[in-house]
């Protein structure tokens, strides 16, 4: 299914929607005291401080789902995975992979451009300590059925942490789509298809994980490039 201009569209009122979004009163509490009081490196920014929406390539057949937006990353820059390491980390592997043209995320204006991926978030904004609750999951998960239902099918979708991957598992079972027994576990590098889609997993891209070598750029770079294999294929059939 070849994305029209009125799902363009529609991509684009979804991102206006998101944007007003304030569902979830700790989450709008938290994003705006963020921006009040940033870290003394970011003190006289303008931060976006709002939820945000998906980035990237509106025909993509790859959907890339990340936890959150950070405090001081995307919730200061107004693009998921921007202006921190962790967003270096993913754009680099990214762009190895063909799907970003820069490596790098500095800002909002930076000119950087998604081929054949779109970005997006389990929640959309900022939550206290990188973790929601289970009802702003809830309240947010909408909005990730509606972006993948937006996009050409059939479409790989890539989950970036165990948080992320279980918000995909419930997104597709959303969908009247059966799920594997037992029920799958998240693992890096795991690989599923579910109804016509493709899910694969990687760790999160944080730095957590980045710093102690928990995940590599190879390790993440490999699982773009297997879902943009995958996505490519998939088109062609």
């Amino acid at each position: 299914m070849a994305v029209t201009a009125a799902g363009e569209a529609a991509l684009r009122r979804l991102e206006r929607e998101i944007v007003s979004c304030r569902r979830c009163p700790r989450l709008v509490r938290w994003r705006e005291e963020a921006a009040k009081n940033p870290p003394r490196r970011f003190r006289g920014e303008s931060y976006w401080a709002r939820p945000l929406p998906a980035f990237g390539d509106p025909r993509a057949r790859v959907l890339i789902v990340g936890l959150a937006p950070a405090a001081h990353g995307g919730n200061r820059t107004g693009r998921l995975f921007t202006g921190d390491e962790s967003g270096n980390f993913l754009f680099s592997a990214l762009h190895a992979a063909g799907l970003s043209s820069r490596p790098e995320s500095r800002d909002a204006g930076d000119g950087l451009e998604l081929a054949g991926a779109l970005l997006t978030a389990a929640c959309r904004c900022a939550p206290p300590g990188n973790r929601p609750l289970p009802e702003e999951f809830e309240k947010c998960r909408g909005y990730l059925e509606r972006e993948l239902e937006l996009l050409p099918s059939p479409a790989v979708l890539v989950a970036l942490g165990a948080l992320a991957f279980e918000e995909c598992l419930k997104v597709l079972a959303g969908r009247g789509l059966a799920l594997p027994r037992p029920k799958p576990r998240f693992a890096h590098g795991a690989a599923l298809r579910i109804g016509s889609y493709r899910l694969l997993a990687s760790y999160h891209p944080s730095q957590q994980n980045t710093f102690t070598g928990k995940l590599t750029q190879p390790m993440l770079r490999s699982v773009f490039r297997r879902a943009a294999a995958v996505a490519r294929l998939s088109s062609q059939s």
